[in-house]
């Protein structure tokens, strides 16, 4: 269970998440016709070892391994990640066309697109998160000699102190146009920090500025309770449901279009239906979770 202040590095609590991720992304990455491809995910797992490194090999071992390479919810994971990568590295795309030279990564995980994305010349990109979690992915991807496309600086700063003064701090400059992203990120806090999250990206955002979240509508509170019971009673306890809040300020496209954004929402469901990998809606696992969720993008009126 979450508790007020506490941390983690990339293999506890919300940071070993950022694995779960990475290796969802290796496994569409290795298929024949992928929806996307993260040549660094697998490597991330391999470095971090165990049941990270069996995954990315085929092997089942764990709970995690077993979520994603054993029955319906692995194979529903692993599309939504390969899908969901596609829709935001089409996201940034967009906004490199637009000129943007200014990126801010939220709880940037193991996010590679410092590495993999084509940037433009001069482009700054600021990736925010636990400072454990900054330290393994620089140490991992140093090691291997790769170094980012654009100029990287991290931010080492929990989301729920002033991550705002703190990136500021590092260099970030609130008079020119920013893409920013939170991506798999509102579920990990509760309805006040991501009140002050939104808050603060607003603030800091000029004309031109560009938003991308991915967000869940709250489940029935005795739902999402029997879920947490099934989780810890699995033996899968800091899985997933116990790491996450049921809370919502708003929807992130009504939040932003009433303080002069305009805000596109898309569903996750029709988006994996208009990529090829649509989950069917009376799946008992992945149905409710697909059809809860959405993808949403804004850009700042001037």
């Amino acid at each position: 269970m979450r508790t007020e202040g506490d941390t983690w590095d990339i293999t506890t609590s919300v940071g070993s998440t950022a694995l779960f991720v990475a290796a969802a992304r290796a496994l569409e990455s290795a298929k024949a016709e992928p929806l996307s491809s993260d040549p660094y995910a697998a490597r991330f797992c391999r470095a971090a070892g165990g049941e990270w490194a069996d995954v990315v090999d085929g092997v089942i071992s764990g709970s995690h391994g077993q979520q994603l390479l054993d029955g319906d919810f692995g194979g529903y994971f692993v599309s939504f990640q390969g899908a969901r990568t596609k829709f935001f590295d089409a996201y940034f795309t967009e906004a490199i066309e637009a000129g943007v030279r200014q990126v801010v990564l939220i709880a940037a995980g193991l996010d590679s697109r410092a590495y993999r994305l084509p940037w433009l010349d001069g482009t700054v990109i600021y990736e925010i998160d636990q400072p454990k979690v900054l330290e393994f992915k620089r140490t991992v991807m140093a090691q291997a000699g790769d170094a980012p496309r654009a100029e990287r600086r991290e931010v080492a700063v929990d989301l729920r102190d002033d991550w705002a003064k703190a990136l500021q701090d590092s260099g970030f400059d609130p008079t020119v146009p920013t893409a920013w992203i939170a991506e798999g990120l509102l579920i990990y806090l509760p309805a006040a920090a991501q009140e002050q999250l939104f808050t603060g990206i607003d603030a800091l955002s000029s004309p031109g500025s560009r938003i991308a979240v991915e967000e869940g509508r709250p489940m029935p509170q005795a739902v999402f309770d029997a879920k947490r019971r099934e989780e810890r009673d699995a033996g899968h306890e800091g899985t997933f449901f116990t790491l996450i809040y049921n809370e919502q300020i708003a929807p992130a496209d009504e939040w932003f279009g009433a303080r002069g954004w305009d805000a596109a929402p898309t569903r996750l469901a029709e988006y994996l239906d208009r990529v090829g990998r649509p989950v069917p809606a009376d799946d008992p696992e992945a149905g409710p979770m697909v059809d809860s969720n959405s993808l949403v993008t804004a850009v700042k009126r001037g």
